[in-house]
């Protein structure tokens, strides 16, 4: 059985049904299971199947090309002097196929575009010159380095341009697909713990396959990031330099985004990091957005140019919270529950969810159909305007005049609505009317595990949609 990734395993088989050539471009970030997915899909079964080499020469790429061609059954006449005789080989191996439908998949593509490299000359002529004419080829190029593949394929000015016929952009699992996969693997969690493990994890299948059955949560966690020999140890730093060449200035961005909640600002991730303001920067900027670190907003009714950065991948701020400095604790996030720390990044991680399921969240207010803007916003406190100073972490601006304000509040038990939660609440919708002078009315939303307990103050929000609505 096979959780989520129902829409890709559809488009997959009709291809194979077609009566055309297909070229398809699969991309997401590292460990989301891109791999795992074709394999699946064509039930292990190539005609041709390569794998690029993370650190490996030019002439170490074409040696390992000439080697799964033979592995495919194609004796290479003579070593691949160049990536256009690679593929002339690739080339005899197809002609020599007879199965009806010839499925090509060439995984980490990035890799083997060494500096000074005639790959995309090369792949572009197999393509445009011969594939294409043919009608019983199936292409398949993946690579975790999403912003090379965006670029040099995807979007490709040269010959290449608008030459795919599929792109797939393979997203991290939904938290329903994370209960299906725990399920359909005999894994027995409850809501909440799953919601913990998200929270950790995100949606990267990866993650979720280490998981030890028999285990609590909490001791899973100690047992993969904690422990003397533990799997995720050193996972942050392998993730970034296995996606990014030179990745030292990524990571430098996102340790220096993870000091601050509702992110940065270009001008103070300078300040911050100590990085120049330079074209470099916005590349950086750039693929750690397209690669789904980061993600750039702009606060609503303000400017581009305010534009602010945030860090938003789960793995990357549990890491900086409580990896990047080992506790000497090999059981530290069983003993570690309840306290300060481990609470405020509770808040924030259930945040960052709750970003992740938006459409989730229209569901469950009943607006799916509605056309909806999702925003953030904040403001500096104005005394001479009578204005507080507020963050609102997510805002749905919908057409029909309604601004959905949505409160996010992690809580094990029921989440109770004081006095102080209800003044915080209107000094928000006060800030937002005076500072946008919107004319949408604004109705406060309370996201929570649980639900609320009774209280007079609950009556400030006008839905209150539980942790169990996210898993639809």
């Amino acid at each position: 059985m096979f959780a989520g990734r129902k829409e890709e395993l559809r488009l997959f088989r009709q291809i194979m049904q077609d009566d055309r050539s297909h070229f398809i471009a699969v991309y997401g970030r590292r460990r989301v299971g891109k791999t795992y997915l074709i394999r699946e899909a064509f039930s292990y079964r190539f005609t041709f199947q390569h794998a690029g080499l993370s650190d490996g020469s030019l002439k170490e790429q074409l040696a390992a090309f000439d080697a799964s061609l033979e592995d495919a059954g194609q004796r290479p006449s003579h070593k691949s002097a160049n990536w256009m005789d690679a593929f002339n080989q690739l080339k005899d191996l197809i002609r020599g196929s007879g199965e009806k439908r010839k499925v090509i998949f060439i995984d980490e593509l990035s890799w083997m575009d060494t500096p000074r490299c005639d790959l995309m000359t090369a792949l572009e002529n197999f393509w445009n010159g011969w594939a294409s004419a043919r009608k019983d080829i199936v292409l398949i190029v993946c690579a975790s380095a999403t912003s090379w593949l965006l670029s040099k394929v995807i979007h490709n000015k040269g010959g290449l341009y608008n030459r795919l016929t599929e792109q797939i952009h393979l997203r991290p699992f939904t938290l329903a697909e994370c209960r299906e996969y725990l399920d359909l693997n005999g894994f027995v969690f409850n809501t909440e713990q799953i919601l913990k493990g998200y929270m950790i994890f995100g949606g990267v299948p990866y993650y979720w396959s280490l998981l030890q059955k028999g285990l609590s949560l909490p001791q899973n966690i100690d047992r993969l990031c904690f422990s003397r020999d533990a799997l995720l140890k050193d996972e942050f730093r392998y993730l970034y330099a296995s996606i990014f060449r030179n990745a030292e200035n990524h990571m430098r961005i996102v340790c220096t985004l993870a000091r601050k909640k509702a992110g940065m600002t270009r001008e103070e991730l300078i300040a911050s990091s100590g990085l120049s303001n330079s074209g470099d920067l916005t590349l950086k900027l750039e693929e750690l957005e397209v690669c789904g670190f980061i993600r750039k907003y702009t606060a609503f009714g303000m400017k581009k140019k305010s534009a602010v950065y945030q860090l938003i991948d789960f793995f990357t701020l549990f890491y900086q919270q409580f990896m990047a400095s080992p506790p000497s604790d090999e059981r530290f996030w069983s003993n570690r529950q309840n306290t300060p720390a481990v609470n405020v990044w509770n808040g924030l991680a259930f945040e960052r969810v709750c970003l992740e399921h938006v459409p989730q969240l229209k569901e469950a207010l009943g607006i799916s159909g509605v056309l909806t803007e999702v925003h953030s916003w904040y403001c500096s406190a104005d005394p001479e305007k009578g204005i507080f100073g507020s963050q609102i972490d997510l805002m749905l601006v919908r057409a029909d005049q309604i601004i959905n304000l949505c409160e996010m509040k992690y809580s094990a038990t029921e989440f109770s609505v004081t006095e102080k939660t209800e003044q915080s609440i209107r000094r928000k919708i006060h800030d937002l009317t005076v500072r946008t002078g919107t004319r949408n009315a604004i109705h406060p939303i309370l996201v929570t595990v649980y639900g609320i307990t009774d209280s007079p103050h609950s009556a400030i929000f006008q839905h209150v949609i539980t942790a169990e609505a996210l898993f639809r």
